[in-house]
Order: structure tokens, then C-alpha cells, then sequence
């Protein structure tokens, strides 16, 4: 079909992940969702969670251990329009101080109106994304661990097709006697393959930063992430209530606070976890898009019951959109 049409569908795509994107020029910003629905309630982003969510493990391969072996998770999101995520993921170890895993996860955006240039309706299509990953992870030394995440990315809009490769490489080092991680992940890395047309579309290559701890007897864990760290100014416009021009925002404090997400989950007991997230930068991102209160905010729960963990989170990046995200993980170890 026509490369109008291509485009149309690639910047609705683009548009739905405003809050999950470095920014708009990027063609593979799905990369930057999260399939763990625990992240997502703690702000979308968050690389230096040591926990035993296998899901988490997208955002630093470094998180990935041997003491997940043989887990498998399944995720689904419900994103903003008709927009549907789901991922398969499944860990083993590799000997005492490896581990690997592999995962699906699929990106439909639901289905668009294709039209020719003189605005006639030939029919419909539904634009998607798939990647296929691939990890594997090993202690370095002491305290520290290492990771690497290969990516491969299948992209189909109408008559168009992409392919590419992407890398994540992550490191993490973890006390356990102060509960205090700390991490550091280079994501998305690579580049295409297979075009969709003339125009070489980059991935979304960021560096960041991770920080979580809590202190004590306290039953709360504390994480701030650094992330979009490639480049320091991440200007918007602010709408304010309509009435006057679009405000464009370009100071240091508001710099400063769109590169970090802010988290806390509760973990009084094994046996279940609440969590609350901060994202300054999709609230800001929505700002010409009606957004509410919770605009910016997110929240997650989940609990384990014996082999089985599931877990939700929810947010409403605006007033026109809800996103809902479930988890659900299982040890086939415990099973069998």
C-alpha cells in the first residue's frame, strides 16, 4: 500500500508510548514497556529491583538469577486505545553462578482505517510489533552480577515490514545485609536490519541508572531510576488549562525531574507486595491531553500463593485512557 499510510500508523504508535519513549523519533519505542506488571506500578522504569519476579528481568539482565530457575511468566496489558501487550517468559540456570532466559512478547495496536491519498477507504489493518529475547546473566564477583539481553524485532505496519536487533547489557551489585542495589544498564542498543522504507528509523538507546534499599526494620523499599541519561534536555509544552498558547518548559528543575522515576512497595511479608510509582515524565507528557490527577502516578499488588505469584498493576496516563497490566508466574520446579 501506499507509504501514507505506513507512516500514519507509525505515528500512532509512536503517540501511545509518549510516556514510555526517549522521544518521538523513534520507530521501536514499545521497547521501553515493561512486561513486569510490578514495574510498571512503580513508575514504568525501574532496573535495580532484586526480587524474585522473573518479569522484571526485561529491564536489567543483570537481575536474572540462578534462583529463578526454571520459572515461567505470562503477562498482558490492556494499553491505551485498542492497544493489547502479551509476553511468554521462561528462566533456567545455567550451573551454580549462571542463569539464562528466553521470551515472546507481542505489541497489537488494534485496528486502523487504511485509506489512499485522495482519502478514499480501501480497508483496514492492524499494525504490530513482535521481539523475541534471548538472556543469559552471571555473577561476576562478590556482590556484583552481569547480563546481556538480545532482541530480535519484528515489525508489520499495512504493506509495511521491519526487522532489527536490539542489545541490553546491565550490571548489578547488591548487599543483601543493607538491602541496597545498585545498577547500571546501557538499553537498546543495535539497529535495523530491514527497513520499512528509504528512511533508517534508530532504536531508543538510553543509559541508565538504578537505586533501591530499604532501611532497617522499615517495611518499605525505596527506588529512584535515572533514565534518558543520552541526552540532558527533555523539553515540553505545558497546555496549562487551554486558555492561552502552549508553555514551552525548558528549565533545569524540570529537566532534572523528567529523567527520574520514583518507587516504593511495601514488603512486610513474602507472601504479598503493594507498590506505588511516580513518573514525573508521562505526567508532563500528557500535559496537552486532558490528563487527571493520577496522571503521572501508578499502583501494583500481587500476591503468592504456594508455586503461583500474580500480580496487577493500574494506572490512567490521562482522562480518556486506562492501562491495565496482569502478571502471572509459576515455578515448574514446584509443580512437578
Amino acid at each position: 500500500m501506499i507509504r501514507k499510510c505506513a507512516i500514519a500508523a507509525w505515528a500512532v504508535c509512536v503517540a501511545a508510548f509518549g510516556a514510555a519513549a526517549q522521544d518521538g523519533s523513534s520507530a521501536y519505542s514499545f521497547l521501553n514497556v515493561t512486561s513486569s506488571s510490578k514495574i510498571y506500578g512503580l513508575g514504568g522504569v525501574n532496573i535495580s529491583l532484586v526480587d524474585d519476579d522473573l518479569m522484571s528481568t526485561d529491564q536489567n539482565p543483570a537481575l536474572l538469577g540462578p534462583e529463578m530457575t526454571n520459572q515461567i511468566g505470562i503477562n498482558y496489558m490492556h494499553y491505551i486505545g485498542g492497544s493489547n501487550f502479551a509476553g511468554i517468559r521462561y528462566a533456567h540456570s545455567a550451573g551454580d553462578h549462571g542463569a539464562w532466559s528466553a521470551a515472546v512478547s507481542y505489541f497489537g495496536y488494534g485496528s486502523m482505517t487504511e485509506a489512499l491519498p485522495d482519502g478514499s477507504i480501501v480497508g483496514r489493518f492492524s499494525p504490530k510489533d513482535v521481539a523475541f529475547g534471548a538472556t543469559y546473566s552471571r555473577d561476576i564477583a562478590g556482590r556484583w552480577r552481569g547480563g546481556v539481553q538480545l532482541r530480535a524485532l519484528a515489525s508489520s505496519y499495512a504493506d509495511y515490514s521491519a526487522f532489527a536487533l536490539s542489545t541490553d547489557i546491565g550490571v548489578n551489585y547488591y548487599d543483601d545485609e543493607r538491602d541496597l542495589s545498585l545498577s547500571l544498564v546501557v538499553a537498546n542498543l543495535g539497529g535495523q536490519v530491514k527497513r520499512f522504507n528509504e528512511s533508517y528509523d534508530r532504536l531508543p538507546v538510553d543509559v541508565r541508572l538504578g537505586w533501591s534499599q530499604s532501611f532497617g526494620t522499615f517495611p518499605v523499599r525505596f527506588s529512584v531510576t535515572a533514565w534518558n541519561l543520552t541526552k540532558w534536555r527533555l523539553p515540553y509544552l505545558d497546555a496549562g488549562d487551554g486558555t492561552t498558547d502552549p508553555e514551552l518548559k525548558d528549565s533545569f528543575k524540570s529537566n532534572l525531574f523528567r529523567h527520574l522515576v520514583f518507587g516504593a512497595d511495601i514488603i512486610a511479608s513474602p507472601n504479598y507486595y503493594i507498590g506505588l510509582g511516580y513518573n514525573y515524565k508521562t505526567r508532563t507528557d500528557m500535559s496537552t491531553y486532558s490528563r487527571s490527577f493520577l496522571s503521572g502516578f501508578s499502583l501494583c499488588g500481587g500476591f503468592n500463593v504456594r508455586s503461583f505469584s500474580i500480580g496487577a498493576a493500574f494506572s490512567q496516563p490521562h482522562t480518556g485512557a486506562t492501562t491495565f497490566m496482569l502478571n502471572i508466574t509459576c515455578s515448574l520446579s514446584e509443580l512437578l
